[in-house]
């Protein structure tokens, strides 16, 4: 759903993976038809039915579901409900990167609602909402619901459309998810000339939402939102007017959409699941490629099935190590003032939980320095990280653990105080079972 065709390059630890590959004289995989995640082994065309949208395809089928129309915005509330997604998660985005361009400008935005699996995209007038669901073995999968209101709305996979953008080099070359701030003109085109950038809880506040409305405060900070460029700007400089905007009326006509809003705090939170969503699949890819090419090798060596090289092991520790990082906000650009959204987001966010004995969420807000009070992913919660790849969620549970306890990462997490490293660890043995159980076992 969100995409354009500027492309940034390939990480150098991405490079070093394939080199070490190389040189550790692992056996290639048969060849496929297509991209890597066609055919075996990731077959990232077969569905699994267990991603949020294809239930709901399911119901839709057998009838036992209904999606009922409202009459200003057709489906939508409906298909929020069935995929348990707020509303007030609605953020706006202005830059032509759908393949509804024609329908999108700074007068008409595209909506983006987001749960905790599933992302909503809408475009006033259109017929077809946009929606994409996190399968815990295939990772994001796109489809389309077309509703044009002579039958029940129609749920279909769309690869076609959405991976021509969303399964190049910005996402690794693989299926993701991506927040973009680009450059745009009156009319919401990009102006590839001046770039663009792929955003996270990592990436500096100056940098964040070109393309996109933002409402709410911030104090001195700036962003890119809530601006255009003339179509022949020359340097990347954003005009004033974007700072601190709480309301959108002079700008859309909010009675078509849910909310008013592009919440401020719904877009950190959005940008964050994003990449982590994007991580844990492209680790699980990643893992699975590499464990099959090892079992190819074992075979010709005559090798237990079981043998990892010091290639494949690196590898896999690689794979975890990057997703610790993110979890963990190793590397998270720092707030210099307050923010605040203009919407019910914020607290609703924080009241899904879960909750451990105390009371405390990993979803609390903090808002003030940095996004969230305790520096750990609450995707760490999710069934997507329950199922990573094992191997490489053995080594992220191992490190994990000696992290939260102190016996290691005293200077790679030493953003990370005595009380955040305590409280994470309380909070995952209260609300993640799972987690309690390996830690024990060890």
């Amino acid at each position: 759903m969100w995409d354009d065709r500027s492309a940034p390059t390939v990480p150098a630890t991405h490079m070093l993976r394939i080199a070490i590959l190389i040189a550790a004289g692992l056996q290639p995989l048969p060849a496929q038809s297509g991209e890597r995640y066609l055919g075996e082994p990731i077959r990232y065309e077969e569905p699994t039915g267990r991603d949020p949208a294809a239930a709901l395809q399911r119901g839709l089928a057998d009838g036992s579901i209904a999606l009922a129309r409202d009459p200003r915005h057709g489906v939508l509330p409906a298909l929020l409900d069935a995929l348990d997604v707020p509303a007030s998660s609605q953020t706006l985005v202005f830059s032509k990167t759908s393949f509804q361009n024609a329908r999108i400008s700074p007068d008409t935005p595209r909506a983006i609602y987001f749960g905790d699996d599933a992302y909503v995209g809408y475009v006033p007038g259109s017929d077809v909402l946009e929606v994409t669901a996190v399968d815990p073995l295939r990772g994001p999968i796109f489809y389309t619901v077309t509703d044009r209101g002579d039958g029940p709305p129609r749920i279909e996979r769309n690869d076609g459309d959405c991976l021509r953008c969303h399964a190049l080099h910005w996402t690794r070359g693989w299926p993701g998810l991506l927040v973009r701030s680009v450059f745009v003109d009156q009319r919401g085109q990009l102006i590839q000339r001046l770039g663009a950038t792929v955003t996270n809880h990592e990436s500096p506040f100056d940098e964040r939402w070109g393309g996109w409305y933002v409402t709410g405060t911030h104090g001195d900070m700036t962003h890119r939102g809530n601006v255009v460029l003339a179509a022949d700007a020359e340097l990347p400089e954003v005009p004033a007017g974007g700072a601190n905007v709480t309301d959108l009326a002079d700008r859309i006509d909010a009675s078509r959409y849910l909310s008013p809003h592009s919440d401020l705090v719904a877009l950190m939170v959005l940008e964050h699941q994003t990449w982590m969503h994007d991580l844990l699949a492209w680790a699980d890819y990643e893992a699975t490629l590499a464990v099959e090419r090892q079992r190819a090798t074992n075979r010709e060596l005559g090798d237990p099935p079981d043998h990892r090289s010091d290639a494949t092991r690196r590898l896999l520790q690689d794979l975890a190590d990057e997703i610790l990082r993110y979890l963990l906000f190793r590397d998270e650009a720092p707030l210099a003032a307050p923010i605040q959204g203009t919407s019910g987001f914020a607290d609703e966010f924080a009241a899904r939980g879960p909750r451990d004995q105390q009371g405390r969420s990993l979803r609390e807000l903090d808002l003030r320095t940095r996004l969230f009070r305790w520096p750990c992913s609450y995707v760490i919660q999710s069934t997507a990280f329950a199922e990573l790849h094992p191997e490489v969620r053995e080594i992220v549970l191992l490190r994990l653990h000696r992290i939260l306890t102190g016996r290691f990462g005293r200077t790679a997490y030493r953003h990370l105080s005595a009380d955040d490293r305590r409280t994470i660890l309380e909070i995952l043995r209260d609300t993640v079972p799972a987690l309690t159980h390996a830690w024990s076992a060890r």
